[in-house]
């Protein structure tokens, strides 16, 4: 009986010594692994470019993975402003507007453009760029409103109203739709030159209806 227990106990204990070195082989196996993943996340992150490595901690929605180029990025950071501009316009027809289709159109402005911008601050973010490069209201920024002409829509009512808001609203579309026109010929970004031919098409769009607006005002 004593030999039985004898022999029991030392498979007992050889079976463990075996299990211990295993569960050590496994672990530095592991770490090996880990580390070699590591290094390789490393590496693939510094071989991709640098415009979908930046883009690609946005949320799916807005961002804009691949390359970008200088055209790009000068897109967004004028389109933006430009785009807030309009919301401005828009906020004004509030208790001043009073043709329907006007105020249709006003919320078909505030529904598109403000979306468009969380999209395109994503964008520069992800590419390291700042929203802002110093782009005046000159060249590129055609369409844009002086403080006069936004004073002089906030002066005015009801058909008056309608009438400023349609002729202002012409230019800055126009402008809208020349700066897409750029992305499109000299973008490289798939995803920026898709908003430009969103902003073409919707805002030429807007530009037939408003004219139709001022011809019947």
């Amino acid at each position: 009986m004593r030999a039985f227990t004898h022999r029991t106990t030392r498979k007992l204990a050889l079976v463990g010594a075996l299990a211990g070195a295993g569960l050590l082989l496994t672990a530095c196996g592991t770490d090996g692994g880990t580390g070699g993943m590591d290094h390789g996340g490393t590496s693939a992150t510094s071989s991709v470019t640098p415009s979908a490595t930046a883009s690609a901690p946005a949320a799916g929605a807005d961002s804009a993975p691949g390359n970008f180029n200088d055209a790009d990025v000068m897109f967004a950071q004028m389109m933006i402003p430009h785009h807030e501009q309009a919301l401005e316009m828009a906020e004004l027809a509030d208790g001043r507007a009073e043709d329907p289709e006007v105020k249709k159109l006003v919320a078909a402005i505030e529904q598109a453009q403000d979306p468009e911008i969380r999209k395109m601050r994503a964008w520069l973010k992800g590419w390291g760029k700042p929203e802002s490069a110093g782009h005046g209201s000159g060249h590129g920024m055609s369409g844009m409103m002086s403080d006069q002409d936004m004073k002089d829509l906030a002066a005015t009512k009801g058909k008056a109203f309608d009438r400023k808001f349609a002729e202002l609203m012409i230019a800055h579309h126009d402008g809208a739709v020349a700066m897409a026109k750029d992305e499109q010929k000299d973008g490289a970004n798939a995803t920026a030159r898709k908003l430009a031919d969103d902003v073409v098409r919707t805002q030429s769009a807007e530009v037939d209806q408003l004219r139709k607006v001022l011809d019947r005002l």
